[in-house]
């Protein structure tokens, strides 16, 4: 495991034990299927699984259809500035930036 990959890993294994982590998958559902991608993950998907499903997604998304890629990460809500950042190769990095996103969507609609 890369040291991004494990860095995710950390961050959702951090994620107390409770509805929130499923509301995270129901989250990545939820902008995949709006972006009009047919991958669905499963609520009880472990976080390590996640993680590596994500990426295959991910890779497979900017291999074969780069405009849909781009979708996802709009409708994500991932910054254009911090994609600019990485290369788009690195999936590890992807993936970090979309589950974070997608976290903090998560945890904000727990609070308010």
């Amino acid at each position: 495991m890369s040291k991004l990959e494990e860095t995710s890993f950390q961050f959702l294994s951090e994620i107390p034990e409770n509805h929130l982590y499923i509301k995270l998958i129901e989250q990545l559902n939820k902008d995949f299927q709006m972006t009009g991608i047919d991958k669905e993950f499963s609520l009880d998907t472990t976080p390590k699984l996640l993680i590596i499903q994500l990426q295959g997604s991910i890779h497979k998304l900017i291999s074969s259809n780069y405009s849909e890629y781009l979708n996802l990460m709009y409708r994500i809500d991932v910054s254009e500035n911090q994609l600019k950042k990485i290369d788009v190769s690195d999936f590890e990095q992807v993936v970090y930036l979309i589950l974070k996103r997608e976290w903090q969507k998560v945890w904000i609609r727990s609070k308010f």
